[in-house]
């Protein structure tokens, strides 16, 4: 699989909706939200990117807000323990649902968290080789035909006991995309938004440099 996301997701209302309507995108408030998140850096504006690949380098900040919605792609992200999301990407939104969506295909490794009115509800962190990470909360509805065993991660051909999981994680993470938003990246069809159509700012961040005696 190819699929990657370290992405936060801020809705008021349906965001499968939302994004399935193809939302309009702010950038005068896009900016002011990455300037005020990470005003410890040199921001530089590029071109932007879209939700196809919210999983920028360890050097960019991806971001789109729209009416309701509001998706942030960062590094700051891609944490094995979602609960230990730093407070200020919580205390930055409002009411509504906050989603943290994770996931490498390099490592197989997949977590996400859910905030309500800024309250954890659920975390997990899962990978083949180290198992459950963290499982924080009652378990969602899309997860439960995964750890009842209905999509077992292993193949006739592979020998048991190289997976410590009853499922892959990243088809869990793909249900999760679905469950969550309404698309997925390694099963997406038609009927799915189209996610190249949906705008990010792209922004390069570098060490801001103060003056010497000024903090």
């Amino acid at each position: 699989m190819g699929a990657k996301t370290w992405m936060l997701v801020h809705s008021q209302g349906d965001p499968k909706a939302l994004l399935k309507n193809g939302p309009a995108l702010d950038r005068e408030r896009t900016a002011a939200l990455v300037e005020r998140l990470f005003a410890s850096k040199r921001l530089q504006p590029l071109d932007d990117g879209n939700l196809c690949a919210a999983c920028p380098p360890d050097d960019e900040i991806m971001a789109g807000c729209f009416a309701g919605l509001t998706i942030l792609a960062a590094k700051e992200f891609a944490i094995d323990r979602p609960s230990a999301l730093p407070a200020k990407f919580i205390e930055a939104f409002g009411d509504g649902q906050l989603v943290l969506h994770a996931m490498h295909s390099v490592v197989d490794w997949f977590a996400f968290g859910v905030w309500e009115n800024g309250t954890l509800v659920r975390s997990l962190s899962v990978s083949p080789d180290s198992g459950v990470i963290e499982d924080v909360g009652a378990r969602l509805a899309f997860e439960a035909p995964y750890w009842a065993g209905a999509h077992p991660a292993l193949d006739a051909e592979e020998e048991e006991g190289d997976c410590l999981l009853d499922f892959h994680p990243l088809e869990l993470g793909d249900a999760a995309l679905l469950a969550c938003f309404g698309y997925q990246i390694e099963l997406w069809d038609a009927s799915q938004p189209d996610l190249e159509q949906i705008p990010l700012m792209r922004f390069r961040r570098k060490k801001r440099w103060w003056p010497f005696g000024q903090a």
